[in-house]
């Protein structure tokens, strides 16, 4: 069934008042490319979005990535 008007904006005000938005840039002729990182992620066994946030927490925290979710990609 498709969603009322009053559950879209009801949606909206939650994304709103719940999350960030950061826009990411990446140039497609150069590395690394949203395909390279999407494979990373795919590696890794996370979405696209887990990886980039933990790649985030990992240089934010200073800890070193394990090794387990380690890909060969940049390295």
């Amino acid at each position: 069934m498709p969603k009322t008007d009053a559950q879209k904006r009801a949606n909206a005000k939650f994304e709103r008042n719940t999350y960030d938005k950061i826009l990411l840039r990446l140039r497609n002729d150069t590395e690394p490319t949203r395909e390279s990182v999407a494979a990373a992620a795919n590696m890794a066994g996370e979405s696209l979005n887990e990886y980039i946030l933990n790649a985030i927490k990992y240089r934010m925290t200073g800890e070193s990535v394990p090794e387990l979710e380690r890909t060969p990609f940049f390295e």
